[in-house]
């Protein structure tokens, strides 16, 4: 076995407090005798291999999560023992991370899948790190394996919540679309067609968020879903400049449903109900660590102060000030709607 640590030995005392010397040999079995206890003592699986990829040592804990013992002096590969890559294909045994630490000389982590020789299956976490000898050349390397199935099942099984709360979602926005078709019978199909628009927006800026599990999303993402259906090939009706950015779930569903009122209306009344009407949106970050983003309107038709705030300018400078505690400034110069938004990131 390559001793990687060396104990210092404690000996007897002699009557007289001089210490008893051990012979040589005594005291190095010694010191490999706790050595591999304390390893063994590990709940983490380690093993040790040479420069030539065979098994030198393992622990209790290797032994276990592989399902079997392998003989010492050989391939780690040997027998029962192979790998899949967390998403289930087959590794080689060059791609494995303790066969590229060992070769490139360097540490590094990684995750993999272990099948058993009774065909269970193992996530886990790999920690290798090459082993040099006094003059600095590698002679094997050191591999240390964490089981993580309990995190992976944990994180499928989280997976599988927030699909079927999307799924419900889902069905609930189309319900509410539904009734809202039905009950709204006889009125203008303007405002149907305005409240119809403004589920859908709501069930893209879901989609955006479940598809990084309610963690947050791009707002490149996100506004691409908003202006994609006012987008045309042929005419460059958005300027678009800003950092990509990850916003928080509640700052993302805010700014969707304002980007939404603010295209609807652009649409209908502004920029992009003219031929050569266009948009800029920009944003950057504030030396303080707010985010400021811009929405002006250029090259449409005269706009006017509208007599009376409606839903969409009330979400925009209420709602989105209040849900994201920004500063919202909505103006109507005569060259084209401006809207200003000033919210914290946290």
């Amino acid at each position: 076995m390559q001793q990687l640590f060396e104990f210092e030995p404690c000996f007897p005392l002699a009557p007289d407090g001089t210490a008893m010397l051990a012979a040589p040999d005594q005291t190095q079995r010694e010191s490999e005798r706790r050595f591999r206890a304390l390893l063994d003592a590990l709940p983490a699986a380690v093993y040790t291999i040479d420069i030539g990829g065979r098994i030198t040592f393992f622990n209790a804990a290797a032994a276990e999560l592989w399902g079997h013992r392998p003989e010492l002096g050989k391939s780690e590969w040997c027998g029962s023992w192979r790998l899949l890559y967390p998403d289930g294909r087959p590794m080689r045994h060059d791609e494995c991370p303790m066969a590229i630490a060992l070769r490139e000389g360097r540490a590094l982590t990684g995750e993999a899948i272990a099948v058993r020789p009774d065909g269970t299956q193992v996530a886990f976490a790999a920690y290798p790190k090459p082993l040099h000898d006094a003059s600095g050349e590698v002679i094997g390397a050191v591999n240390t394996l964490v089981d993580i199935s309990h995190r992976k099942a944990h994180e499928e099984r989280q997976r599988l919540l927030i699909n079927e709360l999307n799924h419900r979602v889902k069905n609930t926005l189309a319900t509410v679309q539904s009734i809202a078709q039905q009950s709204l019978r006889g009125c203008p199909g303007e405002h149907i067609e305005w409240f119809l628009g403004r589920l859908i927006a709501l069930s893209e800026a879901h989609d955006v968020l479940t598809s990084q599990g309610w963690q947050g999303a791009s707002i490149r993402e996100l506004l691409g879903r908003v202006i994609a259906p006012l987008r045309s090939p042929e005419q460059h009706r958005f300027v678009i400049s800003g950092p990509d950015l990850f916003l928080s779930p509640r700052m993302a569903l805010s700014l969707s449903m304002a980007l939404h009122e603010l295209c609807a209306n652009a649409a209908k009344y502004g920029a992009l109900s003219a031929p050569e009407g266009r948009v800029l949106i920009t944003w950057s970050i504030a030396d303080n660590g707010r985010l400021r983003l811009r929405w002006e309107e250029q090259d449409g038709p005269s706009v006017q102060a509208p007599m009376s705030k409606g839903f969409g300018s009330r979400l925009i400078t209420r709602g989105v000030a209040h849900e994201l505690s920004a500063l919202v400034r909505l103006e109507f110069p005569v060259t084209g709607v401006v809207c200003e938004i000033d919210a914290p990131l946290g």
